[in-house]
């Protein structure tokens, strides 16, 4: 006799994730148009009084609703289709415009960052820009997320005809599976926060015809995830 519980995942229906993203996208839309009414309406409100008081609270309420559209912009972004424009970059000059970008956007953490690039003449083929925001949401996971004390170590080098990154951050404690790393979206989200992160540094790597895995080292209490793409047949 089957359990309430078997009975409960028997009827369950697998969604498939395009059909996710498809309904995600359709609700922010719906949303973002009530939200782009309301706009227009508090600006009408905003020219109907004089009261200096009561105009500052019509522009707060005009930010917040602002707000709202732009934590929906940014989710339907992490939905987004890759469509990349790959162009022969130097790697050595794509690994210098990540450093500047991380000491810029994370100031003071940016320094907690210790860099060792290796990768002389070396040649990708890449959408720079898609492939920046990739490593650059590997940084953000880093400093936001259950960081341990201590710098993080990002390390960039050529192996078998390969440019490898790996980025090691302290993880003191950490009990998550890395068998499935970025291949489990919306599993762990809290405010703010949906768990699509990690799935989108996975298709933008792939999109380039590469790797991305993570390994936790027990031993030295640290993460390493690590991207794996094909170098160009060009020379810097």
């Amino acid at each position: 006799m089957a359990t309430a519980s078997s009975n409960n995942r028997s009827d369950s229906s697998s969604v498939p994730w395009i059909d996710i993203v498809r309904f995600v996208r359709q609700v922010s839309h719906d949303i973002r148009n009530n939200l782009n009414a309301a706009e227009l309406q508090s600006a009408y409100i905003g020219e109907l009084t004089d009261d200096t008081e009561l105009k500052k609270e019509i522009q707060r309420l005009r930010e917040m609703v602002a707000e709202v559209g732009a934590s929906l912009q940014r989710l339907t972004g992490g939905l987004g289709q890759i469509n990349p424009s790959f162009i022969s970059y130097r790697a050595a000059e794509f690994m210098e415009e990540l450093k500047q970008k991380v000491a810029n956007d994370f100031s003071g953490d940016g320094a907690n960052v210790t860099w060792d690039v290796q990768l002389g003449d070396a040649v990708l083929n890449i959408d720079p820009q898609l492939l920046q925001q990739a490593l650059m949401e590997l940084f953000t996971n880093a400093f936001q997320h259950e960081r341990g004390e201590g710098t993080l170590a990002a390390k960039a080098h050529i192996d078998n005809n390969q440019f490898i990154f790996a980025l090691r951050e302290p993880k003191p404690q950490f009990k998550q599976s890395t068998e499935n790393w970025g291949r489990e979206p919306l599993r762990k989200v809290s405010q703010g926060h949906y768990g699509l992160g990690l799935n989108r540094v996975r298709i933008i790597v792939e999109a380039h015809s590469g790797k991305l895995r993570a390994d936790y080292d027990a031993k030295a209490l640290a993460l390493v995830t690590t991207i794996a793409l094909p170098l160009s047949h060009e020379r810097g």
